[in-house]
């Protein structure tokens, strides 16, 4: 009976040590756990293993450090690294470093069981990466824009990863709005053909005539209007990437054409006898369903496949609403010399809430309004477009859950007072006398906020032998209560 293959877990939580050991050891693993980068590195140079799962953020270091130590150690052992920090960076920098995959924070222990068999069984498939191979990989992420750690989008990155380290044709497919492009550009970036010129066309809404001579270049007279030559785009990204957008509007006779090229590497311009040699990566992007207009007759199934060599599947802003605030922390990011925008509480809400049919194209442009509404920078439920605010109810919680939200989407300190004051007043039934009371304030200083703020309250009537509006009367009175009364921020930190 062969033995059970032996896993090195390396967290330095105990729970998640322990979470992996028992489920590991349930699955029919042989499992040794240790706290730390450098107990990893021990570990592996004292006794065999079969496979590494490691926790990429410890006390000790990144766990992307250890990597190629492990790999010096034993060149083909799976690395599965573990995080909670999910990016097209993270996702290009740990295959480029020599890791297996990576997992994101939370997942259930039999998908991880089920990676590492996966791994261990095309084991002798696998081949280190060089450092090299290291440098290419590791160029500028900021262009790509490609944002999220839900693990549908960790999933997409990790497809880039191993995507960028080849030449094949990509399809990346996806609902309108999702981000296609980005994918592509991402992949280009990422791949040795970086230097190279990208270039993005979109397919719809051009005759075949028109695109074929956009795409492989014309000759003069070649059609009405090609009043003089004209270099095609497939020969000005020699060398780089083509991405072709919305494939599906394209009719049979174009697609035959695009087929041809991607066969032979010769593009031929319209009009033109001669063929010209060009190396050019392809990726091809459609929102429509290929695969069943495939099956309908109105796409060439020797295309697709020519195409989707591998493919990508971007998945809608609704499956992964847990990015929405990460997006729109990104949209809302001051540019030099631009104010910072920060959402409420209530606005955070409603984006959550709302289902958005057109994706992250739509966060983005919902966000645009918001900020040419909003004021001070602080963008409130009223800021955002009328129907994704309908989609939330705007009311205000207490107790812990009020504590939780408040801090939730770091809020100012200026919001955070208008929240806690509200909150008050509604304990209240919105009595700013009493509201006053409570916090420790003078009525006049309350009236003061109150106001600041926009928020709605009433006046009770003044007790016995006072007249209301005394304090106005008396300004002297009213300058020494001011100085005397403790700091408005100071007492709202105190009780939050």
């Amino acid at each position: 009976m062969s033995r059970p293959p032996h896993i090195l877990v390396a967290d330095d939580e105990h729970s998640i040590r322990l979470m992996l050991e028992t489920g590991l050891t349930h699955n029919g693993f042989r499992v040794t756990c240790v706290r730390s980068g450098r107990e990893a590195l021990e570990a592996a140079r004292a006794s065999a293993f079969d496979a590494v799962v490691s926790d990429i953020y410890m006390p000790d270091g990144d766990g992307l450090a250890i990597v190629p130590e492990l790999r010096t150690i034993n060149p083909t052992m799976p690395i599965i690294l573990m995080t909670a920090q999910g990016s097209v960076e993270l996702a290009v920098r740990a295959v480029a470093d020599g890791a297996s995959d990576f997992m994101a924070k939370p997942f259930e222990v039999a998908a991880l069981a089920a990676l590492v068999r996966r791994h261990l069984g095309a084991r002798h498939e696998r081949a280190s990466n060089t450092a090299a191979e290291s440098a290419e990989l590791l160029t500028e992420f900021s262009r790509s824009g490609l944002i999220g750690r839900s693990p549908a989008m960790v999933a997409v990155y990790k497809l880039i990863a191993h995507a960028a380290r080849t030449d094949a044709a990509v399809l990346v497919t996806g609902e309108s709005g999702t981000g296609k492009e980005l994918v592509a550009r991402a992949i280009h970036d990422f791949s040795t053909r970086a230097a190279r010129p990208f270039i993005a066309v979109n397919c719809s809404g051009l005759t075949d005539t028109l695109l074929e001579a956009e795409l492989f270049g014309h000759t003069k007279g070649a059609f009405t209007g090609a009043t003089k030559e004209r270099v095609g785009l497939f020969a000005a990204a020699d060398g780089g990437t083509l991405f072709l957008d919305e494939l599906a509007s394209t009719s049979a006779a174009f697609q035959a054409s695009l087929l041809r090229v991607l066969q032979s590497g010769d593009v031929r311009r319209v009009g033109s006898t001669e063929t010209q040699r060009v190396n050019v990566r392809v990726i091809g992007a459609s929102n429509a369903p290929l695969r069943e207009m495939v099956a309908a007759g109105n796409f060439r199934l020797d295309l697709f496949y020519r195409l989707s060599v591998l493919s990508i599947d971007l998945p809608p802003l609704h499956k992964r609403a847990g990015d929405i605030e990460l997006l729109a922390h990104h949209f809302l990011r001051p540019k030099q010399g631009s104010p910072s925008f920060h959402l409420t509480r209530e606005a955070a809400a409603a984006l959550r809430a709302y289902s958005f049919p057109g994706n992250v194209r739509e966060l983005e442009n919902a966000l645009t309004h918001a900020v040419a509404l909003c004021s001070h920078g602080l963008i409130t439920l009223d800021c955002l477009p009328s129907h994704i605010a309908a989609t939330s109810a705007t009311r205000l919680v207490s107790g812990a859950d009020a504590e939780t939200t408040m801090l939730a989407d770091r809020p100012t300190m200026d919001e955070l007072q208008r929240r806690y004051l509200q909150l008050v007043l509604n304990e209240v039934g919105g009595h700013r006398y009493r509201a006053a009371s409570v916090l420790g304030l003078n009525r006049r200083t309350i009236q003061r906020l109150i106001a600041r703020y926009n928020l709605e309250a009433s006046a009770e009537p003044a007790e016995p032998g006072e007249v209301e509006g005394a304090e106005e009367n008396n300004l002297a009175e009213e300058n020494n209560l001011v100085a005397n009364e403790p700091d408005f921020d100071e007492r709202m930190l105190d009780q939050v």
